[in-house]
């Protein structure tokens, strides 16, 4: 799959997400979504559980553009808290978020989070008819929350022949920014194209059939039933 993603004046101007804070629970929630608010619940290492409801149509705009690896303003009441999306529970009738988790950060404070790939470049092997095999489309990595990577990019120009591969450990990373993944994890490679095989037809012998026909009693000659 392809990832677009927007560019960085506007991922900056995205980043702000007002919220309040929301005393309706349990199914009362289901009037939220219809005047087009979304509850949603903020907590952290050093933070107690707080029920807060956001513009749906803001949220999505949000998580579009930061994903669950970039940091967003959550103003609370004006209250403002940094935070990532740690959770979305997703309609599964119309796929459209209706419940998300924000984790408050600390400054300073290092998280683990799976950062997307972005795939760039040409490989010759596959311009010369090879598969590429993708197997990861995100890395597990831990760094300061504010100085998370809203992508890496992994060039595949440098796979020249079959089976050659890229694994985790390969992956240059920003400075400050530690990889989880096991470094011997295959992210991409490339493997022999494969022709698929056609079962071969069986051919029937219409000779064999022409004797069986001839071979059939006429109506004529079959036996008189008895009276």
């Amino acid at each position: 799959r392809s990832l677009i993603f927007p560019p960085l004046w506007a991922i900056l101007t995205l980043m702000d997400l007002a919220a309040k804070k929301r005393s309706i629970t349990g199914k009362g929630v289901q009037a939220l979504r219809k005047e087009g608010r979304m509850p949603a619940v903020v907590y952290g290492a050093k933070e107690e559980s707080m029920p807060i409801e956001v513009s749906a149509k803001d949220f999505g705009k949000v998580l579009k553009a930061a994903g669950e690896s970039t940091v967003i303003t959550l103003n609370v009441d004006g209250e403002i808290k940094n935070v990532l999306v740690n959770d979305v529970d997703l309609d599964p009738l119309t796929n459209l978020p209706r419940h998300a988790d924000f984790y408050a950060i600390q400054k300073g404070q290092k998280v683990e989070v799976e950062i997307p790939l972005t795939f760039v470049g040409e490989s010759s092997a596959v311009k010369a008819g090879a598969n590429l095999v993708k197997v990861l489309y995100e890395l597990e990595v831990e760094a300061d929350a504010m100085n998370l990577p809203h992508d890496i990019t992994v060039d595949i120009s440098v796979l020249i022949a079959v089976d050659q591969s890229i694994k985790a450990g390969d992956i240059a990373l920003p400075a400050g920014v530690t990889l989880v993944t096991s470094p011997d994890e295959v992210i991409v490679i490339i493997a022999e194209a494969k022709e698929e095989e056609v079962e071969p037809v069986q051919q029937i012998d219409m000779s064999k059939i022409g004797d069986a026909i001839e071979k059939k009693p006429k109506e004529e000659d079959a036996a008189p039933e008895a009276a």
